[in-house]
């Protein structure tokens, strides 16, 4: 009975989409210029002066399509954008039809949130390969820099070692401070703000600190070390967190799966919670708590972050 009206559904979202002519393109346009509208020049000076932090969900959709732009899959970001539309509308329509109006902004959200938890998934291993380059590529240019007292020179002799995309930040960084600026700091400054990560940043501070106290280079190995260190602990850690999220895994779908497992042991409570008032307010409760726990259990089982 259910198939048929979102079947029928379906086909007037789309014709509908062709209508109007909306493209996956401009559905990313407009999801971004609503979740992160221009900013005015007050703005930007603010952020870059740490007064005023970006939005979190802008920083997070900035990095997902940076990633992908990256790893050459640029064009993948309007598609994620339109299929997260996409399957807001068909929560929201289906909790209409299985006649429950509380669980239209919990199945909505949900399902919006599907293609962009993929996305984050398949990028997870795009950040620990940039952590790892950068952990290489920290590691031979400050021992070559503790040698020369140069570190120009020491990119420019380490960048046949170094991979994409840490390669393209050192030799862009060289490029700059060889041919167009001769201001080592400020050539510095830049590199610095072209990897969102505390321990680059900090190894930079002391590298420019460095220009004009020579002492402080042997406090460069220790700043390095700080990346083996968090990578040791993470892999010691992964284990224990896989787990953790099996047995979450596990507890939602033996909630999810007492819904029909009801309907084949008695029907009276299987009617009594889908047509029902307080059945409905319950099986909202359930997708609620669900759904909060969900983002929880992504956030406190994430790879640990070095922080100042």
């Amino acid at each position: 009975m259910i198939i048929i009206p979102l079947i029928s559904s379906l086909l007037l979202i789309i014709a509908i989409v062709l209508l109007i002519g909306l493209t996956p393109e401009r559905i990313t346009d407009d999801i971004m210029s609503v979740i992160s509208p221009k900013q005015s020049l007050r703005d930007k000076i603010r952020i870059a002066q740490g007064k005023k932090k970006s939005r979190k969900l802008t920083k997070a959709l900035n990095h997902i399509n940076e990633a992908l732009i990256s790893t050459g899959k640029g064009t993948q970001f309007a598609a994620i954008c339109a299929t997260s539309l996409a399957l807001l509308i068909i929560g929201a329509v289906f909790a209409m039809l299985i006649n429950n109006i509380f669980l239209v902004p919990i199945m909505a959200t949900a399902l919006a949130l599907l293609p962009f938890v993929y996305a984050k998934s398949t990028i997870y291993y795009y950040d620990k390969h940039i952590e790892e380059e950068i952990e290489t590529a920290l590691s031979i240019i400050t021992t070559s820099y503790i040698r020369s007292d140069d570190i120009v020179s020491a990119v420019k002799e380490n960048l046949n070692y170094l991979k994409p995309p840490v390669n393209g930040i050192f030799r862009s960084f060289a490029g700059e401070a060889t041919a167009i600026d001769s201001n080592i700091k400020k050539s510095l400054h830049r590199l610095k703000d072209k990897i969102d990560n505390a321990i680059f940043k900090e190894w930079v501070d002391t590298i420019i600190a460095c220009q004009d106290d020579r002492t402080l280079n042997d406090t460069l190995l220790p700043v390095v070390a700080k990346l083996t260190d968090v990578r040791i602990v993470n892999n010691e850690l992964k284990t224990m967190l896989t787990e953790q999220r099996k047995e979450y895994f596990m507890m939602v779908a033996m909630v999810v799966g007492n819904i029909p497992l009801l309907y084949l042991l008695n029907k009276d409570w299987y009617n009594t919670l889908m047509l029902s008032i307080p059945g409905k307010l319950v099986l909202a409760l359930c997708g609620v708590v669900i759904l909060i726990t969900t983002l929880l259990m992504a956030k406190y089982t994430k790879p640990i972050e070095y922080k100042k």
